[in-house]
């Protein structure tokens, strides 16, 4: 054995036997195998992990999804975790994922945050399985009917975001982010016009200034268009400095959002108490938090009225509940981050939350295509602008890996967007 042959420690179940607890357990369950499936049916790469057990056909499924470094995500998962987890009883959940989390010495961020997840929502999928009960009820059961989730409408203009609007309205959803366009890059989630810049170094360049002052038209519209009872959001995407930040979300006060996400960058978290304390809309940030202790701080400082966990990436279903926990004795509600870029699984795990904590405000909701649809049995549809947790055992969703194979991921998709996100003088911006 040596230093550069790692897999000699294993034994001959895969295992590292010096993994295990110092305690028995009253059945013979174990765990054999875990590995991650990367399938992309949307063209975004997702990630799920799959562990199965020494009961045949009893596995679970967890959501590992890192999009922009799926690869990393998936060798962290096969390479290094799985080692780990092999061969212990999956009901040991917390105790896993504490060792998953402890072993790397170097803990948090989104790579490690999405492998413990996957292994941590599997477990927690098997366990629901296992007692014949959806995950909800384990803990502790429904604090609401269904959970009301936001959409997006994204458009060139303010009157084709609108339009947008008032089609999702008819469907039956009262929760919208609007976005709408700008000159050359345009703004986040809504189209530019190429060139907008033209005597600029960088003629498709995003100005923040512009940014600033041009969003309010946006909500006066809505607001005479779509009347009152619309709940209307907005997303910064990280792009203002705290100043700039503070000034916008003074301008839209008239327009009664119900939050501004992402005003500021993470780099810069420690001055969001700050703005938060200067702005008359509720502010929404976390989806790019990587570790549990960030965001724990960002609620214990009062950097946050709403928290956009995603919940991957930071370890998945069992330290979500303890940070929702401590939401609700703060005055701090949820507004979970889930776009096209979270698995079906992911979607799952967050519902199992929403629907049983006091603490929810909102959800952000996505419209999956027919090849999700086939890849995930289970998938959950939006009706009436509502989603509900499956009443299946464990998450009820489950992955055709047949399927899943048939749509291969692409690299570089998001990094071939981000890299020309830059201001009219051509220097780098948020993405």
């Amino acid at each position: 054995m040596t230093a550069h042959d790692p897999d000699r420690l294993l034994d001959a179940t895969g295992a590292l036997p010096q993994a295990g607890p110092p305690w028995t357990h009253r059945d013979s369950l174990r765990i054999t195998r875990v590995r991650a499936i990367v399938t992309a049916p949307e063209g975004l790469p997702l990630v799920v992990v799959r562990v199965d057990t020494s009961d045949d056909g009893l596995h679970g499924l967890g959501c590992a999804t890192f999009t922009q470094r799926y690869e990393a995500v998936a060798a962290a998962v096969d390479k290094h975790v799985a080692p780990l987890v092999i061969g212990r009883h999956p009901a040991d959940i917390e105790d896993i994922t504490r060792l998953v989390h402890y072993s790397s010495y170097w803990r948090g961020g989104p790579v490690l945050g999405n492998a413990l997840s996957g292994i941590d929502q599997a477990l927690w999928d098997i366990a629901g399985k296992r007692a014949g009960l959806p995950v909800h009820e384990l803990l502790g059961g429904r604090t609401r009917a269904a959970v009301e989730v936001y959409t997006h409408a994204g458009a060139a203009t303010i009157e084709e975001t609108l339009d947008q609007a008032e089609e999702f309205i008819a469907r039956g959803y009262r929760n919208i982010r609007l976005q709408t366009g700008q000159p050359g890059a345009g703004t986040y989630g809504a189209p530019g016009a190429p060139g907008g810049y033209p005597r600029s170094p960088h003629p498709d360049g995003w100005d923040a200034e512009r940014y600033v002052r041009s969003t309010p038209a946006l909500f006066a519209a809505a607001r005479e268009r779509l009347g009152p009872d619309i709940n209307l959001m907005h997303d910064v995407h990280s792009r203002l400095t705290p100043k700039q930040a503070v000034i916008l979300a003074r301008a839209l006060e008239p327009y009664g959002l119900s939050f501004l996400e992402d005003v500021i960058a993470p780099e810069h978290y420690d001055r969001l108490p700050e703005v938060r304390a200067a702005s008359p809309v509720p502010i929404a940030v976390g989806e790019q938090l990587g570790s549990v202790t960030d965001a724990a701080r960002l609620i214990r400082d009062g950097g946050v009225d709403l928290l956009r966990l995603h919940t991957s990436a930071v370890g998945g279903l069992t330290p979500t509940r303890k940070l929702v926990a401590m939401a609700e004795l703060c005055g701090v509600r949820t507004a979970f981050h889930s776009p096209g870029d979270i698995s079906p699984v992911g979607v799952a795990a967050n519902l199992a939350v929403d629907i049983t904590t006091p603490a929810f405000g909102y959800q952000e909701s996505h419209e999956y295509n027919d090849a999700t649809h086939e890849v995930f049995a289970g998938t959950h549809v939006v009706r009436d602008g509502h989603l509900s947790p499956s009443e299946e055992p464990g998450w009820g969703v489950d992955l055709d890996e047949k399927a899943a194979a048939q749509y291969p991921p692409t690299r570089f998709l998001h990094e071939s967007w981000s890299a020309r996100v830059r201001r009219p003088d051509g220097g780098l911006e948020a993405p």
